[in-house]
Formats: structure tokens, sequence, C-alpha cells
């Protein structure tokens, strides 16, 4: 039986929520920054025209911090036009290295609020991409999920190693040197929503203890 439709909507709404929001901060804080750059470049004008020569390096490393913020603001808004489109279809051809790509960059602000780094690696050097047919929001929540719970599993060394592999028809994604793992409750992982997706998407969760490492297996749906 596949999970409950109504319980799924709220959690994956919820989902939409939080990165959204996460999303629109970065932004935010990209225009903040090109403001407060604004700023001092009309502070030099000011002095310009007080007859105060202006400092070409100033001005040139001015401008570099407005392209930098520009393309910085160009890529976040770039993966949120990624996620939304996410939605668009119920069940198609999934590339499982470019969603958990996104779902990095996606979580990268959270990460970083937690001092943790997400370390994206390539299991196999040949392989480039992994397309498995599946609803491609719910994969996202779920991968979303299980780097929300390894981050805290990851203990002291604060990385979380992230890898994409092929598994028969199937594929998987591998969340690796969770330190602390052992430690976190074992009846809150995975939660009722987690199992709900699971169960809509044809996945399923296996916590390798001995290996410190989670492993999300996605079936073809």
């Amino acid at each position: 039986m596949r999970g409950d439709i109504h319980f799924v909507g709220e959690t994956a709404l919820r989902f939409f929520g939080k990165m959204s929001a996460s999303i629109s901060h970065e932004i935010k804080n990209v225009l903040a920054i090109i403001n407060e750059n604004a700023g001092l470049l009309e502070d030099f004008t000011l002095m310009a025209k007080k007859g105060i020569p202006l400092d070409p390096e100033r001005l040139k490393k001015l401008s570099g911090m407005v392209i930098k913020q520009i393309q910085r603001g160009d890529e976040i808004i770039k993966n949120m036009n990624r996620f939304s489109h996410s939605i668009d279809e119920s069940s198609k051809k999934v590339d499982l290295y470019e969603t958990l790509d996104l779902m990095v960059a996606l979580s990268a602000r959270f990460a970083s609020m937690r001092g943790v780094i997400l370390d994206f690696v390539q299991a196999d050097s040949d392989m480039t991409s992994l397309s498995i047919k599946t609803n491609q929001f719910y994969l996202e929540n779920l991968i979303w999920l299980c780097l929300d719970f390894a981050m805290d599993a990851a203990g002291s060394g604060k990385t979380v190693e992230l890898s994409v592999e092929q598994t028969g028809n199937s594929g998987r994604i591998c969340f690796m040197h969770l330190e602390n793992l052992n430690d976190m409750p074992a009846d809150t992982f995975p939660n009722e929503e987690m199992r709900a997706l699971l169960e809509t998407i044809k996945a399923e969760i296996i916590t390798d203890i001995g290996e410190k490492k989670l492993i999300l297996n996605i079936f073809e749906t």
C-alpha cells in the first residue's frame, strides 16, 4: 500500500516552505551586500565631488565584490528555478547526481549554520549520471530529511560525505562518516513522515551502524 497522499502532501508542503524561506533569505543576503557596496560607491562619488582623488584599486575591489554577489544571486535563482520545476510531473526520469547536487546546494545554508561540511564525492569516476523513474519532488524531500538527520549524526568530524551508486536497476544515495550514528535515537528515524514518503515513491532507508552511514535506496516506480 502506498503512503497516505494527504499526509505526504502536508509533509511535502512543509518541505517546500522551508526551502523557499531559506532561498529567500539567501537572496536577501545578496541584496544586502550589494546595497552596502552601493553605499560605498555613493561615498566615493561624494569624495570625488569634494576633489578627493579616487583610488582605482578600491573601485576595482568594490566592482569585483558586486560582480561576485550578482553571480551568487544568479546561481541561487537558478537553483530555485530547478527546485520549483521539480514538482511539475508526478513521475519522470530523475538524474540522481543532479538531484543530490541540487539538494546539497539548497542545504548549504543549513549546513553552514551547524558547522557541517557536505562533501559530494563521485563513487564511480566513470559514471556521471544515473536516471531513475520516480517522483523528483518527493525524492528531494527524502534527501533533505536524510541530510538533516546526517548533519546531526556527523559528530566531531563535522563532515557528511555523499555519493551516488548504481545497484542493478535501482540507485542509492549514501550518507557517510556519521560518527554519532550509534548515539542517535533509533525510534525517531525514519519517522512517520519519512516512512510515508518512502512508501509513496518505493524507496527504503538502511542504517549501517558499523560503517557509520545511511543508505537511501531508490527503485523505479
